[in-house]
Order: C-alpha cells, then structure tokens, then sequence
C-alpha cells in the first residue's frame, strides 16, 4: 500500500502540535488533496479539529489502548482514499504510558506506521542551541526518522534562516520553516483542553487564516517530498467477517454529548447496526425502535441548565431505562444519569435520577490516565475476568450516596497504568451501565458483539412476553 503520510510531533505540549497540524490539513485540502487525519492518544477534542479542517472524520491511534494490530488494521482501512495522511502527535514526541518505554506514544506510532515525522520546537530565543534539541530527538530512537523541523515561535526570516543553517552544518535533518508569534490565530481553549471544535467554532475564516499563516512560513512542497519518500505499508484486514445484526442504537449527540471514538460507530455499522443520533439538549423523546441507548462524554456541565429543562427528554431516559433494554453511559453521560450535577458555580441541576448519586464539578482534574477495565461480573461489555482498555479524565467526581447497594453494583475493577492501583468502577444494574472511563471498544470486538448480542436477547425475549 503506497500512503503518503507524515507524523506532526512536538519536543513537548503546547509547543503548537495541533495549530500547526489544523493549518497543514486545510492548506492541502484546498489544494484539491484528499487529506485523512489522525491523532495520537485517547483525546477527543483535537479529533474535532482536525475533522472540520480535513473535511473527513479524525481517527485516534492510541499504542496502549488499541495494541500494534489494531492501529495497523485501523491505519489500513481509514487510509486507501486518502492523498495524503497527517498523524497529530502526543504532548512531546517520546512521552506516553511508560516513562521508560515508548508504550502509547508519538514516537510508537511514527515507528509502526513507518513515518518521516517533522518535528516541532519552540525556537524563541534560541540560535545554535535549537540544532542541539533537534539532534537530541533525531538520535534519541533509531526506529524512528526525523525528517524535518519547524520552528516556532521565531523571531524573523533572518532567524529561521540561522536556524536552518545550524542545522544544516550539524547535517541534521532540514529546517522546514520558522513560524513567527502570533503567526497562527489563538484556538479556544476549555478546562478540558480545546473547546470542541464545529463550523461555528472552526469556520472557514479562522481556517484560511491557519492555512495562510502556515504557507506564508513553512515549506508545504518538502512536506509532501517527506510524505512522499514513507515507504509502502503491509495492507492490513480485518481477520474475519461479522455478524451482520437487525439492531438499532440511539446515541446522544449534541453540544453536551460528543465525545466518542469514529471507529466504533463504524464497527457498529459494519455490523449492520442503525446508529439514531439524538439531542438531549433539543429533543423532546428518544428517537423511535431503539433496541439500545448510549450516552457518552462531552461537556454536560456547561449545559447542564438546558439540560435540566428538558424535563420530556429526562423524563423519557427513566422510562428507557426501566424499560430493560441495555443502556450505556459514560463519564457526562454518567454525570446526565445521577441525580443532579452542581456546575462550577456551585449550581445545582437535576438530571434522569436513576443513579443513587450526585456529580460535582471541582476546579481541578479528578482523575486523569489509563486504565484496563476487568470485569468483576457480567456486564454489557463482557463476561467476568474479560478486560478492555480506555482511560479517564474528568473534573468531577461523584458525591453522596455512591452506587453501591443491593441494585447498584460495581461491574468492573480498574487497573491503573500509572500506579497499578486498583478501584472499583463501573455502576450497573441490570442491564444499565454507566461510568467515568472512557473505554475503546472498536479494538475489543469481542466486547462489541458481547453488547450486541445482549441487545439481540434482549429483544427476543421482550418479543416474547408481548406475544
């Protein structure tokens, strides 16, 4: 498989990773190029971004969570209609699981997808010294190439051609531009990282101000030559085919609820389930013949007033739920189902009341990190001892009475990537389930057809008892 692709990677976060990566999408796409964008780790808000700017959905490729298979399957499929591929790195370029290892990083990545990666540093008020960070991360892993390097935070033309020139004298790779401050608009930004990204918040303006800015400093031709020089990839398939099933599957999405992998919509799909996309914010019911109801992250707190008024939808969630049909909720669609969320200004919402508990925000990250779910007990995405891989990051955490009773009960333990603890996570009962961590399912497809084949019995059975 001939791909053009590059890995756009940072020596650290926040050295301009995504501007640089949203600009360089747009620049290509309105060359004409069909571009395809990738984000390393488990993060749904550059995603979003890079969606709008490349005009095709981002997929994430996370080592850690999906494991090397997955991530070449999934690289393999997303990629064949592409011209060209941008991969969106990680905070810095060998940062990820494991402070001795390049597990769940920009770097493992760029390894197994055999890349060229342009690195970007920050060269403000550097001169010879910038040629000696770019040489650290260019010999640092040889499995990976450094092809290039931008610099940001430049002073003037004069400066990135120093720049270029210490590099050049080092014979190190090139100075692919200098991008001077201020260059590239400001993105919003959220407690959560960016504010997630859509036409109104990305419109084509601000995406032709990027573009612009970029092109007016960095060389878009020796991206497409470093592209153009990755070396062809093993063509990677799905091992085996799937069960085709007659299931349909509501799912929340709105400005609150948004935060869900591309991948698992289309595992869903590929197993011929009808995704119902549905606004808790704006509809008044469910949508119709749903078999199954999924709730998942996004910013419920910052709507959580709106929230609460749509009494029917509220309203309508309880009934689903009593219903016995299968229902999932993650981190805010957790928070959507306690009984009431206190927003940052200590403001109380009341929400679906079908979890014992309620959700507080607080001003700082409860809990951040990977995590490998193993199942407790039997639940909607596995039997006992089956495990999948997700992580969480939240601001809020749960108060009062914690769902912890005859009906409420922990359905999976947590291990913790950064510490080996291990908590008690998971809140279910019956055939509802909801929790803070975020897992990725699309590369646990036993866990999917797990899910869907409950849903199946489900609906057998409630066809049953009608008849």
């Amino acid at each position: 498989m001939n791909c053009k692709r590059v890995v756009i990677a940072g020596t650290q976060s926040g050295v301009g990773k995504t501007s640089v990566t949203i600009a360089l999408a747009y620049a290509l796409r309105r060359r004409g190029l069909a571009v395809q964008t990738y984000k390393v780790g488990p993060d749904f808000l550059d995603p979003s971004y890079l969606a709008v700017a490349s005009g095709r959905p981002c997929y994430n490729l996370d080592g850690w969570m999906m494991g090397r298979s997955y991530v070449e399957q999934l690289f393999s499929r997303t990629s064949r209609a592409a011209d060209i591929c941008i991969v969106e790195g990680v905070m810095g370029m060998f940062d990820g699981a494991d402070p001795t290892g390049s597990e769940g990083s920009t770097a493992e990545i760029a390894h197994w997808l055999n890349a060229p990666v342009i690195l970007i540093a920050d060269a403000h008020g550097l001169a010879r010294s910038f040629a000696a960070v770019v040489k650290g991360f260019a010999d640092f892993d040889p499995t990976v190439k450094v092809a290039g390097a931008i610099a940001n935070r430049c002073g003037s033309a004069d400066h990135a051609a120093l720049l270029d020139q210490a590099l050049r004298s080092s014979d190190l790779p090139p100075l692919i531009g200098g991008i001077p401050l201020h260059a590239l608009p400001e993105l919003q930004s959220r407690h959560l990282g960016l504010v997630t990204a859509d036409t109104e918040k990305l419109p084509a303006a601000v995406l032709t101000e990027l573009a612009d800015g970029l092109e007016n400093n960095v060389s878009l031709d020796m991206i497409l030559e470093l592209a153009a020089e990755a070396p062809p990839l093993r063509t990677v398939t799905p091992e085996e085919d799937v069960q085709k099933r007659n299931l349909s599957i509501g799912i929340a999405y709105d400005a609150a609820f948004h935060f869900y992998y591309q991948d698992l919509f289309d595992e869903l799909k590929r197993r011929g389930c009808a995704l119902k996309f549905f606004s808790p914010l704006a509809d008044r019911s469910l949508p119709d013949g749903i078999d199954a109801l999924y709730i998942g992250g996004g910013y419920p707190e910052e709507l959580a007033a709106a929230l609460a008024a749509n009494t029917e939808m509220l309203a309508d969630v309880t009934r689903f739920s009593g219903s016995g049909r299968p229902v999932y909720a993650e981190c805010g669609g957790l928070m959507y189902l306690c009984r009431s969320l206190e927003d940052r200004r200590s403001e109380r919402h009341s929400m679906a009341e079908l979890i014992p508990a309620e959700t507080r925000m607080l001003d700082r990250i409860k809990r951040l990190g990977y995590v490998e779910a193993v199942m407790e007990r039997d639940s909607l995405w596995g039997k006992r001892g089956a495990s999948v891989r997700g992580h969480e990051f939240h601001y809020s955490e749960l108060t009062g009475n914690l769902p912890e009773n005859n009906e409420w009960q922990s359905a999976y333990s947590l291990n913790w990537r950064s510490n080996g603890k291990i908590t008690r996570e998971g809140f279910q009962r019956g055939p509802v389930l909801a929790s803070y961590t975020h897992l990725h399912l699309a590369s646990h497809p036993e866990a999917i057809d797990h899910f869907l084949t409950l849903i199946e019995e489900n609906k057998k059975a409630s066809r049953n008892n009608s008849d």
